[in-house]
């Protein structure tokens, strides 16, 4: 296949080098002379392990040569894949002048390119940002339509510096969002014969998925320095503690938890975090990631609690007020804390949840129930049936399996925000939303 490497910094350069050793012919193209000499010349313009022997040998064989010419990089191909930079702005945004700068060079090709080549942005933007920056500067320089006469893909990648190409020929996915199933179709060729999955999405999505991995990557360093200073303090080997965290793939390295929703709640996870924060302030370790999670969390509640508001509707059903489905504990559950905001705010409440029997809860569960919320009483019915006669809102608050139905029972009219999305039905807004899906 005919591909051209727009952008020959470090993304760049390795995805050349690795493309042309899979046997493709690689043009890359880059504004700055130096990079497309020293390419030329089969050297690298990174210090990066291997690239430099694969440029030396895929320039060797003729299946890689460099310009600075993008016009006519571009006319030859087949596959067009941005690489440039997005330089962060001082406030934090992205500078996308080179960006939108290739994307009219590329516009610019189109016009006399005689086939309908892809251009697939691998360069790492903001959610949107193909759409609504590259593609109207491809159309209206070319005079040409997206997904008609030339494909549109985002195609994210995931190479580390000191192990990119290692990364390359074994990801762990390959994500390419497309404009249309046909641009996917070409690009997905170019990653046949590579392990792991290719995952097929739309263009915001894919964007996305690269942000969502580098935040997750960041979150994990911090909070894995911030327990390392805490053990510090406390005397204990924080490596020693990790090594076991790490042991469990089924809750801790794992997907568990890692599904948007609403917040957390229960006896054990508050309880045991508040006295960690303490633990910490008391030893004079600041902690700022793991004291901003009760916060997040509480804001989570009042999401909810607004998204209410916004309906401008008074009467409301609250379906499951446990903390987690299956289970009758109340003890910190954030449904009840909703419940609780909502009629303080003079809402027209009833509550279902059929594992929440207030004749039968013995024990700790009932003593928090008496002392705490015993009004809750009064607004249990006994079924959802009779909660859905009521209620012009239905909040769905845990994952209980009977609720699966709600899409189903729900009348014209009601609106229904599934914090913890039941189904797999997608948002409808105004009809059926949820808070963070």
């Amino acid at each position: 296949m005919k591909i051209s490497v727009i952008g020959l910094g470090y993304v760049g350069t390795v995805v050349a080098g690795c493309l042309a050793r899979m046997g493709n012919d690689v043009v890359g193209a880059d504004i700055e002379p130096r990079k497309v000499d020293l390419i030329s010349q089969g050297r690298s313009p990174i210090v990066e392990p291997d690239i430099g022997e694969i440029l030396a040998e895929q320039v060797a064989t003729g299946r890689l040569a460099a310009t600075t010419n993008v016009t006519a990089a571009v006319r030859q191909a087949d596959i067009v894949l941005i690489c440039v930079g997005t330089p962060a702005l001082p406030g934090g945004g992205l500078e996308l002048a080179y960006l939108e700068r290739v994307s009219e060079q590329i516009g610019a090709a189109l016009r006399d390119h005689p086939g309908a080549p892809i251009i697939a942005v691998r360069s790492t933007v903001l959610p949107a940002t193909t759409r609504r920056h590259v593609v109207p500067i491809l159309e209206r320089v070319s005079g040409l339509h997206a997904g008609a006469d030339f494909g549109v893909c985002v195609n994210p990648e995931f190479l580390r510096e000191g192990s990119a190409v290692s990364d390359f020929y074994f990801p762990s996915k390959t994500v390419i969002g497309e404009i249309n199933r046909a641009s996917g179709d070409m690009l997905a060729k170019v990653y046949e014969g590579l392990p792991g999955e290719v995952v097929r999405t739309d263009l915001e999505t894919a964007e996305m998925v690269k942000y969502t991995n580098n935040a997750w990557h960041a979150l994990k360093i911090g909070f894995a320095n911030e327990i390392g200073t805490l053990c510090k303090a406390f005397g204990v080997d924080a490596h020693r503690v990790m090594d076991i965290f790490c042991t469990d793939r089924k809750l801790n390295i794992s997907t568990a938890y890692l599904r948007p929703g609403f917040a957390f709640g229960g006896y054990c996870l508050p309880k045991d975090l508040r006295a960690l924060l303490s633990a910490g302030r008391h030893a004079e370790v600041t902690t700022p990631i793991l004291a901003a999670v009760l916060p997040s969390n509480d804001l989570q509640i009042e999401r909810a609690v607004q998204a209410v508001v916004a309906t401008g509707r008074h009467k409301v059903g609250i379906l499951g007020i446990s903390f987690k489905a299956g289970t009758d504990d109340l003890r910190g559950s954030p449904v009840v804390e909703l419940a609780e905001r909502l009629l303080g705010k003079g809402f027209d409440l009833r509550v279902y949840d059929r594992n929440v029997n207030l004749a039968r809860v013995s024990g700790a569960n009932r003593a928090y129930i008496v002392e705490r919320i015993p009004h809750l009483s009064r607004l249990m019915v006994e079924s959802m049936e009779e909660l859905l006669a009521h209620a012009e809102v239905v909040v769905v608050g845990n994952a209980s399996e009977e609720f699966g139905e709600l899409p189903h029972l729900v009348a014209d009219g009601q609106v229904v925000i599934d914090l913890v999305r039941v189904g797999r039905q997608q948002a409808v807004a105004g009809v059926y939303e949820g808070l963070c899906w």
